[in-house]
């Protein structure tokens, strides 16, 4: 009876450490999203500006421009 206990027990315990290795890999993998956003938004950074500036010129000078 106390061999089973023990089992159970080991059993109830192996499930919680598979818990915080699941919830440290979660973590790294939206720490590795996080990452890509920050390094494409610096790469393509100025690119999205020139054309969002270039749109509002464009929609400030009117239809008689053409764009």
């Amino acid at each position: 009876m106390v061999d089973y206990l023990r089992i159970l027990l080991n059993a109830r315990f192996a499930k919680m450490d598979e818990r915080g290795a699941s919830a440290v890999e979660y973590g790294l993998l939206i720490a590795g999203i996080a990452a890509l956003i920050v390094a494409v938004v610096f790469v393509l950074g100025g690119t999205i500006k020139d054309v969002f500036t270039n749109t509002n010129n464009c929609v400030a000078a009117g239809s008689a421009s053409t764009c």
